[in-house]
């Protein structure tokens, strides 16, 4: 199949096992979907008036020949319309917008997902400026080449109960745009049933992605004014599941997508024959170490250096110490050259003060106004090059110093008394570490509370910074009290402290006492795999629940089972009997694991003492409703079950022939102006 899909790799073992087995770990591979090619439009099919069978669904087209055994098509309806970007340069011009992707063409649905578009508002199209250009796509990839027309028939799936006002625009897309000579419009559920099975007698569940529905069958005959229907379906419960795991790991928030909820929905969710049940089995400890799903992320590994013992790697470290600190002398002497340059221009200004339009020019061209501002630039410029030669004098210094050899040795000097005095010096030095971390922690929230807008901290700092902005210029005198370090320390992002060299040395030599000494512990830092991985529990059953109970989402409807109790109740004693007797699953969710036997346990309670129920799935319940109109399109009936452009141009948009698989055609009222006298 093509698209975006997520492949898994996974060793299956029983899910229910009595002995403890070692635990699987599944890993992602990122695949992104394969452009499908331009299929040959042969003269077999140019002279000849196949039908065309499109099932549109909310989210997945299948496209083909209904000559054909098997769609040539398979995509997501979806197209991707980035935005206009403006020039940098010229923010009044745009730049050209990059090409619209639609279908396979998004190599990368999570790239682009804030661009994606459908045309379809639940399982109605609605948005057919989306549905035209995957028309578009669609014509294209089937290699019809001919000049402003489609010269084959359409089979065309539509919602349940579709509204007139969106097929007379899909009809007046279709023959207007495309010049299509005949539609055949029908049900998808029903095109699936009522061409693949012999069976006349059937309540059918067709779980698709944006809605459910429970539809009687009796006779051949479906029951429109007995069939309900629930906003709860696939979509929904990719979305539930997503943020279960990302409230989960917040670390992995942005790793947990959709796009890998979603394969994770049909990979490992699984329905609970009770769920109830279910959930006090996950109390069990050893229950849940056996069933638990280890979800590996992908992750950047850090590489040791391979081949080189712990001498080799200290030199290693002290080479790139020392390169670094040669950067920094480079870059600081380079600073100290370009400050004294700066002051000597300032001093040669300053000897100008005679000739005063002399002086005057020479102050304009360096930005400076008054002779205050010159020399008060002139000392800012004396302090920083004498800080400056002192960060170098310090430097050389501690070059010539070598490090003290009893540093490392400290550690293995120290001998305790008995095994308290041990643990109470390594939690001492435990609690110094998480001082330093909580010190570094609160720095780092400053200062993002700081940079926003709408943080206390953020508008008191603006209303310090603007209390000091109103003062005249000539009475700056800002940083010669003491006090005035504390409104700095105030309204300083690092609240005059940041983070010191002392500070650090100091929190890797509690690293290295704990790593010492703290033995009989496991260390709190895990390796990278374990630290990137996902364990799902009672997800995998929780999300997938969420068709039986609704209400877990906060929807108000009833669940799957209550509503198919509701219909059963709207038909008499015998017609239940037929109808429990055969309950057919279809769509993409049914082939959830466990649903068969869940709606079996659930349709049980609900009928009679002993009566006889019988839950089945449709065979391949993805390509069922595109093999069913596909053998619609190919019975000798067929031609009296479409649409003509002459019929379209007669009878308006809305109108179509009905037939065993298609929607009752119910003529919109039309205004009737009514004469009133006066």
């Amino acid at each position: 199949m093509q698209g975006h899909l997520l492949t898994i790799i996974v060793t299956t073992k029983p899910l229910h096992s009595d002995t403890h087995v070692k635990m699987d770990i599944i890993e992602f591979k990122d695949i992104k979907s394969v452009q499908d090619i331009v299929h040959p439009y042969d003269s077999t099919l140019r002279n000849s008036s196949v039908p065309i069978i499109i099932d549109n669904g909310s989210c997945t087209s299948r496209v083909g020949w209904a000559s054909q055994s098997e769609p040539l098509l398979i995509f997501k309806n979806l197209i991707a319309k980035p935005r206009k970007e403006r020039s940098k340069k010229d923010t009044n011009v745009e730049v050209q917008a990059p090409p619209l992707q639609v279908g396979n063409d998004i190599l990368n649905i999570e790239a682009m997902r804030f661009q994606l578009k459908t045309q379809f508002d639940k399982n109605i199209v609605t948005h057919f400026e989306a549905q035209e250009h995957l028309f578009d796509y669609t014509f294209y990839h089937l290699g019809i080449d001919t000049e402003k027309c489609v010269p084959h028939p359409i089979v065309l799936s539509e919602g349940f109960l579709n509204p007139n006002s969106s097929r007379q625009l899909m009809s007046e897309l279709l023959f207007e745009c495309y010049s299509v000579p005949r539609i055949c419009y029908g049900v998808d559920a029903l095109f699936a049933h009522q061409h693949l099975t012999s069976q006349k007698d059937a309540l059918l569940l067709n779980l698709g992605y944006h809605t459910m529905h429970v539809i009687p069958i009796l006779d051949g005959k479906a029951y429109f004014e007995h069939t309900r229907r629930i906003n709860t379906g696939g979509h929904q419960i990719v979305m539930f599941l997503h943020r279960m795991l990302q409230l989960k790991y917040p670390a992995h928030a942005t790793q947990i997508t959709l796009s890998r909820a979603e394969e994770l929905l049909h990979r490992i969710c699984l329905i609970a024959p009770n769920y109830r049940e279910e959930l006090m089995r996950w109390n069990d400890v050893e229950y849940y170490e056996k069933n638990i799903k280890k979800i590996q992320l992908p992750y950047n590994a850090h590489i040791p250096s391979a081949g080189l013992t712990a001498e080799q790697q200290k030199e290693r470290k002290k080479e790139l110490a020392k390169r670094l600190s040669e950067i920094n002398a480079r870059r600081r002497n380079e600073k100290l050259a370009e400050d004294e340059e700066k002051l000597q221009k300032l001093y040669d200004i300053q000897e100008l003060d005679d000739d005063i339009e002399e002086f005057e020019y020479a102050l304009s061209q360096n930005g400076i106004e008054t002779q205050e501002d010159l020399e008060k630039n002139i000392n800012l410029l004396r302090n920083r090059i004498e800080k400056t030669k002192q960060k170098i004098l310090a430097a050389n210094a501690e070059e010539l110093i070598d490090e003290p050899p009893t540093k490392q040795l400290k550690l293995n000097k120290i001998v305790f008394e008995n095994e308290k005095a041990l643990q109470l010096y390594v939690q001492n030095a435990k609690r110094m570490k998480q001082e330093i971390l909580n010190k570094k922690l609160v720095r780092k929230q400053r200062k993002q509370d700081m940079a926003k807008r709408r943080t206390a901290a953020g508008q008191e700092r603006m209303r310090i910074i603007s209390q000091l902005a109103r003062k005249e210029k000539g009475n700056d005198d800002f940083g010669i009290r003491d006090e005035d370090w504390d409104i700095y320390k105030t309204i300083s992002r690092d609240g005059g402290d940041s983070d010191s060299d002392a500070e650090n040395e100091k929190l890797l030599e509690l690293e290295e006492v704990i790593k010492s000494y703290d033995t009989g512990e496991e260390h709190d830092h895990l390796a990278p795999a374990e630290a990137h991985q996902l364990h799902i529990g009672i997800e995998r059953y929780r999300a997938p629940e969420l068709l039986f109970k609704p209400y877990m989402i906060g929807s108000s409807e009833a669940g799957l089972s209550e509503v198919m109790g509701y219909v059963l109740k709207l038909f008499s004693p015998e017609e239940q009997l037929r109808l429990a007797g055969n309950v057919v699953l279809m769509g993409g969710l049914s082939q959830l694991p466990g649903l068969k036997e869940r709606i079996q346990a659930d349709l049980t309670p609900i009928r009679p003492f002993q009566s006889y129920s019988a839950v089945d799935l449709m065979p391949n319940p993805i390509l069922s409703p595109w093999q069913g109109a596909r053998k619609l399109a190919n019975s000798d009936l067929f031609e009296s079950y479409c649409v003509s452009r002459a019929e379209y141009d007669e009878y308006g948009g809305e109108y179509f022939k009905t037939h065993i698989a298609s929607n009752l055609y119910t003529p919109s009222p039309k205004e009737q102006l009514v004469e009133v006298d006066i």
